[in-house]
C-alpha cells in the first residue's frame, strides 16, 4: 500500500487525543493534547457502589441499558424499551472504565509519538490501580454487569461491556513492546487479562455471549483476540478466528447489510458498531495464512459489509431505513475500524471518507458504542 503510507502518517499527527474532560481547558493551551490527562487521576472501581449489585466493592456492576420500570407495575421487575437507555441506571463503573480506556489509549499513544516518559508514568497510575492495587483493582470476571432490576443479578451480555479493555490491552502491549512495562508489573497486569480471558471462555455467561448472535458475539470475538494477543494464548486467538468465519455469514444480508442490526430503533449506529468490531477482531486475528479481511463465504465479506455502508457514511441522508431514535446527529464519526479498512483494502476512497470526518464522541452513548480511539496504536 505505498500509495496511502504518506497520506496514513499526515492523518495519524493530524488526529487530536481531546478527551474532552474539561471546557475549560483548550488543546492550543496544551503543549500536547494528552497533556490533559496529565492532571487527571484514576478513577477506580471501588470509587462508586450500588446498593442493587449483588457484588462486592471490587467487582464491575452495570445494568441493562434499555430497562426501564413498568409504568403499570412500579415496584415489580423493568421492561425493555429497544434503543433507550435509561437515564436512572447505575453507569459509575462503566463510565469509569471509559475513562480507563481514554485516558490510558490517550497517554500511551502520546509516549509512543514523543518517547517523553511522564506520559507513560501516569499511564501507569491508571493500570496499577485497575490491574494491580488489591485494594482498588476489579476483579477479572464480569458477573454483575447488565443486571436487570426484578429479574436477573447479571448476564452473559454484560461481556460487552468490557470492549472498553480492547484499547486498554492494546496499549499495555504497546508499552511493552517499546521497553517501557516489564519484570513483575508486566507479569501482573498480563496475568489479570489472562485470568479474566479464562473467565470469559469457559464460565456460562462467556459462552452464552460466545453464542448470543448479533454484534454481541461479535465483540466478543474480538476482546478474546484482543486479550489472547496480549497473553499471548493461540488456542484462543484460534477460537476468535473461527467465531469471525462462523458468525459474518450468518449475520449478513445479500447487500452487506447486517440483518439484526437493521431492524434496531438505531439501524445507523449499531451497523457502524458492527464494522467497527469485525474491522479490529480481523485487525488483531488475521495472519498472512488466514487473512479476515478477505474472508468470503456465500458472498459474504467484511469488505462487502464496509462497501455497503460507505455511501452513507459520505451522505447520511441518502440513509434508506428510519433514522436512530436518539443520537442520530452524532454519527458517522472517525473511527479506527474505517481507518483499519482503508488501509487493509488499500482503498483511497475509504480514506478519503475517514479524512473527512471528526473524531469527536459527544455523548456517553456514543463514547459507550465506539471504544477504540486512537489511531497512532493501530496503525504502524
Amino acid at each position: 500500500m505505498p500509495k496511502l503510507l504518506p497520506l496514513i502518517l499526515f492523518l495519524l499527527l493530524t488526529v487530536s487525543c481531546k478527551p474532552g474532560q474539561d471546557p475549560a481547558v483548550t488543546e492550543t493551551a496544551q503543549s500536547h493534547p494528552a497533556d490533559v490527562w496529565l492532571a487527571e487521576q484514576p478513577i477506580p472501581i471501588t470509587a462508586a457502589v450500588s446498593p442493587r449489585s449483588a457484588g462486592g466493592p471490587r467487582d464491575f456492576y452495570s445494568e441493562g441499558d434499555y430497562w426501564w420500570p413498568d409504568p403499570e407495575n412500579p415496584d415489580g421487575p423493568y421492561i425493555r424499551r429497544d434503543g433507550k437507555s435509561n437515564p436512572d441506571n447505575f453507569v459509575a463503573h462503566r463510565h469509569a472504565m471509559v475513562n480507563l480506556s481514554k485516558a490510558v489509549s490517550a497517554l500511551v499513544a502520546a509516549y509512543q509519538e514523543t518517547g517523553d516518559q511522564k506520559y507513560a508514568d501516569h499511564a501507569m497510575k491508571y493500570l496499577r490501580t485497575w490491574f494491580v492495587d488489591p485494594t482498588t483493582s476489579m476483579t477479572p470476571h464480569l458477573l454483575y454487569a447488565q443486571a436487570i432490576s426484578g429479574k436477573v443479578t447479571g448476564r452473559g451480555i454484560g461481556i460487552i461491556d468490557t470492549i472498553h479493555l480492547i484499547e486498554v490491552a492494546k496499549a499495555i502491549q504497546v508499552l511493552r513492546d517499546l521497553g517501557y512495562l516489564k519484570g513483575g508489573e508486566l507479569a501482573t497486569i498480563t496475568g489479570w487479562f489472562d485470568q479474566y480471558l479464562t473467565w470469559m471462555t469457559t464460565h456460562p455467561y462467556g459462552q452464552d455471549e460466545q453464542m448470543h448472535g448479533n454484534n454481541h458475539s461479535t465483540w466478543y470475538a474480538a476482546q478474546v483476540a484482543a486479550f489472547a494477543t496480549l497473553t499471548g494464548r493461540e488456542a484462543e486467538m484460534q477460537l476468535a478466528r473461527q467465531r469471525f468465519k462462523a458468525l459474518l455469514p450468518e449475520q449478513m444480508n445479500e447487500e452487506g447489510g447486517f440483518i439484526d442490526e437493521l431492524k434496531r430503533t438505531k439501524p445507523y449506529i449499531y451497523e457502524l458498531f458492527h464494522l467497527e468490531g469485525y474491522s479490529i477482531l480481523a485487525e488483531l486475528a488475521s495472519t498472512p495464512e488466514d487473512d479476515l479481511w478477505e474472508f468470503t463465504e456465500n458472498n459474504r465479506s467484511l469488505k462487502k459489509g464496509w462497501a455497503f455502508m460507505l455511501p452513507y457514511i459520505e451522505d447520511k441522508a441518502s440513509w434508506p431505513y428510519p433514522p436512530d431514535v436518539q443520537n442520530f446527529d452524532e454519527v458517522p464519526l472517525q473511527t479506527v475500524g474505517l481507518l483499519l479498512a482503508a488501509k487493509a483494502y488499500e482503498d483511497e476512497r475509504m480514506m478519503q471518507v475517514w479524512k473527512g470526518l471528526k473524531p469527536d464522541q459527544n455523548s456517553p452513548e456514543i463514547e459507550r458504542n465506539f471504544p477504540v480511539r486512537r489511531p497512532g496504536l493501530w496503525v504502524d
